[in-house]
């Protein structure tokens, strides 16, 4: 029976509309990896855009609006005003905390702060350990010359610079279109759909936005939460940068577990800042420590449970492997659609080809 049921799921014209389909997908995956540079503003324009959908919204409501255009540019209007707050109230800030930091390690270089004896025994260690004959003859094997002489044009940076800097002024221009025409483009998007497919495509779509307005905009509520109470946690224990690390674990929290990778540079703060001889290495990046464990239980055991639910169709694992595998496929483009590209076809596969053929 069951022989008989993969027999006529498994038919000539089926095996050929999936090998059509993959050969479709890789064209549309190279092309798209080809065009990376010039598409990556449009796609994270459309990120953006999709994250400040709600936000429209809400200002459409306030001021009573029939259309968009006034909502959308409201909306662009404050997040770059709020932006630029956080810049004007914290940046003078950062910026006297960078010069401590530099100023620490000039008087150790030179000389006029003497070295903290923790440290003058790592020193001793890597002097005993490390040969400079094999640091050069490892450098010799790079062909540094070579590799410098392809960076001496100083006219090619800089209309390189430039063409980068337009390009991801052009995404600020790519969002406010995308807010205004929102729907359209959204209703665009389906009458790609062939009209045979259209009501079955659909559905699995309509589950997707679903579980993704749930993630996106939920995560994105938890990454808020967490960066405040890092900011606040590492201001409390006296971490330098404890704005900028802060807001950093905060955006990294969109991601399952890569907050995590912030401990190397909070680690890097702290060895430099305990140079000083004011406070321990040991001391300051174990009080590190503490408001990771902190606000992780805060934003794992209360938020998440809270914002987030269990609507997610994906666990952590995969949430990571599809960031790894799309990532690695198409670079930050594939990171940014991950999520909705593996979620679509996982929805896809349960209703379509999994319980149909369980059912049998």
């Amino acid at each position: 029976m069951t022989d008989q049921n993969t027999q006529h799921f498994w038919n000539i014209d089926r095996i050929m509309k999936l090998l059509i389909g993959l050969a479709i997908s890789a064209v549309l995956v190279i092309l798209i990896d080809y065009l990376s540079d010039v598409l990556l503003p449009f796609f994270v324009a459309c990120f953006i855009a999709y994250i400040l959908q709600p936000l429209v919204d809400l200002n459409r409501k306030l001021i009573r609006e029939k259309g968009r255009s006034v909502s959308s540019i409201m909306t662009v209007l404050e997040v770059l005003a709020v932006t630029a707050g956080i810049i004007y109230l914290f940046m003078p800030h950062v910026i006297k905390e960078l010069d401590v930091l530099s100023g620490i390690i000039h008087e150790v270089t030179s000389g006029k702060r003497p070295m903290p004896k923790e440290y003058m025994h790592l020193i001793s260690w890597v002097e005993s350990n490390v040969h400079p004959s094999d640091i050069k003859e490892q450098l010799s094997e790079l062909h540094l010359g070579s590799i410098i002489s392809k960076g001496t044009s100083l006219l090619n940076e800089s209309i390189s610079v430039i063409l980068d800097v337009l390009a991801w002024a052009l995404t600020l221009i790519y969002v406010l279109f995308i807010l205004i025409d929102y729907p359209q483009i959204v209703k665009g998007f389906k009458l790609l759909i062939p009209h045979k497919y259209r009501d079955k495509a659909l559905v699995v779509v309509r589950d997707v936005q679903t579980s993704m307005d749930h993630y996106f905009r939920g995560q994105g509520l938890v990454a808020i939460c967490a960066a405040i109470f890092y900011c606040i946690g590492f201001s409390i224990i006296g971490l330098p940068l404890a704005i900028p690390m802060g807001l950093l674990v905060g955006i990294l929290y969109m991601i399952p577990y890569f907050q995590y990778v912030t401990l190397i540079p909070v680690s890097i703060i702290c060895a430099i800042y305990s140079l000083s001889g004011d406070v321990t290495f040991i001391s300051l990046f174990g009080r590190s420590l503490l408001v990771y464990v902190i606000s992780q239980s805060i934003c794992d055991y209360i938020l998440t449970p809270h914002i987030m639910g269990k609507e997610m169709g994906m666990n952590a694992a995969l949430i990571l492997l599809s960031l790894s595998v799309w990532g690695s496929l198409l670079g930050v483009i594939g990171m940014i659609i991950a999520l909705p590209i593996s979620s679509l076809i996982m929805a896809y596969y349960e209703r379509y080809i999994s319980y149909p053929y369980s059912k049998k």
